[in-house]
């Protein structure tokens, strides 16, 4: 993805710092989130055991439910336990020509997971076993490990606190 140059990315930087001043209030004066939390996050799978294999046998997580979507005859809806009662879900849609993972506006770029640095050891040893291909830590980013799962979906494997991002806290 070409990235801004020169006055372009003067301008992106300068518009950034605005909508920061305008925006960002102090900590001491946000007002509390009026929801629970993330529920679940429903993703797209291209096959169901393929999804349930790597994110259960490979990665760990417990798969917890697995039904009929409730929308759609035929397709699967199905959640793995991600931690803190949040759950990742994904659908199928058999019968539907799924194409290739592509960045691009209301896609899911990333979804970043909160692990433990005896997790992300383990997670990295996991991934350098099987062949895996992951960027980490090599390029700058020490804390994380980015993987794309069987669908395309990119996952970073954060060895960060929760509500916690560079070693500020962002949430309480």
């Amino acid at each position: 993805m070409p990235q801004p140059q020169g006055a372009d990315l003067e301008a992106v930087r300068a518009r950034r710092e605005d909508l920061k001043q305008k925006y960002l209030h102090p900590a001491g004066e946000r007002p509390a989130t009026p929801v629970r939390g993330v529920h679940h996050l429903a993703l797209i799978a291209r096959d169901v055991e393929k999804t349930i294999r790597f994110y259960q046998e490979f990665l760990g997580f417990p798969l917890v439910e697995l039904v009929e979507n409730r929308d759609y005859a035929g397709s699967s809806h199905f959640f793995f336990d991600i931690g803190n009662r949040n759950m990742l879900g994904f659908f199928d849609f058999p019968g539907h020509d799924h194409p290739d993972f592509t960045e691009t506006i209301g896609g899911v770029q990333h979804l970043a997971l909160s692990v433990s640095a005896e997790h992300y050891d383990s997670i990295r040893a996991k991934l350098d076993a099987e062949g895996v291909e992951y960027l980490g830590p090599d390029r700058g980013v020490e804390d994380s490990l980015y993987v794309r799962d069987p669908n395309g979906v990119g996952l970073e494997f954060y060895r960060e606190e929760l509500g916690v991002f560079e070693g500020e806290t962002l949430v309480r």
